[in-house]
């Protein structure tokens, strides 16, 4: 076995441009052993998949993610010096944050009450409306009702909504949509930096117990307080995910429209099925490509050398279409969730590994439990689909259906109209 394996010559990097998330499968599928090998952005970088990888990958003996974040990702989805580039004692410590914020049964009802508060009343509304980008109306509902949850005074929600969508859309490709980021990125951290010193000196007012009162008096491994830039990079890595639910939302509306059937079942109001149908859209529609990490040793998997300082990658949009993993993992079907829950290390859509103690989104929960709300109010309204461009592009990263699934001649059907609504 070659200790010293040695990299393809030829750069991948625009292959990854130009495929997008179909890049590591067909990879994957013309590899001779259990990893691919390839040279990504001029490094030797080995990719993996599969639960067993997932443990692999989050076993910080294994590989680190700080250093393994280019700085165009900091510049524009997660910001410099933010809890993913901390490894160790240090992400232990700004990681309970994060979990004391967003896990547990009140939270997730909290964040999940103000949104379905928000979308509720916003519904009312699109009747009189020509028309609704679904992707864009989300965005703007989503940023409302996190933004209230969090204690984040708002004054408007709209231009705050495109900034947290951009810094999304923009993360993974070259040209205008990453300049668009990190011009998103530099208005919103100097807005929440603001925001940050106001309080702490007393001219504004952070809610007690919010995410914005806990942010401004975190302290860090050091014991010191977080400086009012990494304060507001933060704040913004807990409004950004969540309003980032409108790609879902988006594909939700997708869904719907290929499968009436499904409609049919969400309208029933069945948590189950609910909860299946959020599982589903996580798991089939692309949301993130692949993670990063780098090995911080000399290590093997499989019997294939991985030397100390390589890239790895872990494959999740292969994961979730793998044919070893799920029946027909080309195929929209919610009812696979209903006879079994997916593993923790089976379904990565937004990252694998434990959250408590490695790098998985701590607000998982609150996406599924928005998608849960969502998806079924999503189902009861009546409105047409006019001819659009409904594709959803693997060579686009992140990909989002093309038209953002425009709906007019909308109609709130009796049964939602009052207070009986919330309940969704």
């Amino acid at each position: 076995m070659d200790q010293n394996p040695r990299p393809p010559l030829v750069d991948s990097s625009l292959a990854v441009l130009a495929k997008g998330y179909a890049w590591l499968p067909d990879r994957r599928r013309r590899a001779d052993g259990p990893l691919v090998r390839a040279r990504v952005m001029g490094q030797h970088a080995v990719a993996l998949h599969g639960p067993e990888a997932v443990r692999f990958f989050y076993d910080e003996g294994h590989v680190e993610r700080g250093t393994a974040l280019p700085g165009p990702v900091l510049s524009t989805l997660f910001g410099h010096g933010a809890v993913h580039t901390l490894d160790g004692q240090a992400h232990r410590v700004r990681k309970d944050m994060f979990l004391s914020l967003l896990t547990g049964p009140e939270a997730v009802a909290g964040v999940v009450e103000c949104v379905a508060a928000v979308w509720d009343e916003a519904v009312e509304s699109w009747p009189d409306r020509p028309s609704v980008v679904l992707f864009d109306e989300a965005s703007r509902l989503l940023t409302r009702g996190v933004c209230e949850w969090a204690g984040i005074p708002l004054e408007d929600a709209g231009e705050v909504a495109r900034d947290l969508v951009a810094m999304v859309d923009g993360f993974a490709t070259p040209g205008p949509r990453h300049w668009r980021a990190r011009r998103a990125r530099a208005r919103c951290e100097a807005w929440l930096g603001r925001l940050v010193e106001d309080v702490r000196e007393g001219t504004a007012t952070a809610p007690a117990g919010s995410v914005l009162d806990a942010v401004v008096r975190h302290r860090d491994a050091d014991g010191g307080f977080l400086d009012p830039h990494i304060a507001a990079v933060e704040l913004l890595n807990v409004i950004r995910p969540t309003v980032a639910v409108c790609w879902f939302v988006a594909y939700a509306g997708h869904a719907l429209r290929a499968r009436p059937e499904i409609r049919e079942r969400l309208r029933e109001d069945d948590p189950s099925y609910a909860v299946a149908f959020a599982h589903e859209l996580r798991r089939f529609y692309p949301f993130a490509p692949f993670l990063g990490g780098r090995a911080v040793t000399d290590l093997e998997w499989r019997g294939e050398p991985i030397p100390s300082g390589t890239l790895i990658l872990l494959d999740l949009y292969g994961q979730n279409h793998d044919p070893a993993l799920w029946d027909e993992p080309y195929a929209f079907h919610p009812d696979r969730f209903l006879d079994r829950q997916p593993h923790r290390d089976e379904l990565v859509p937004q990252g694998g590994g434990d959250r408590t103690t490695g790098h998985r989104c701590p607000g998982e929960d609150i996406t599924i439990a928005l998608l849960r709300a969502l998806g079924p109010r999503l189902a009861r309204l009546e409105y047409d689909v006019p001819e659009q461009d409904l594709r959803i592009p693997l060579n686009r990263m992140p990909s989002r259906v093309r038209s953002g699934l425009v709906i007019r001649s909308v109609r709130v059907p009796a049964p939602l109209h009052g207070a009986g609504r919330a309940a969704g």
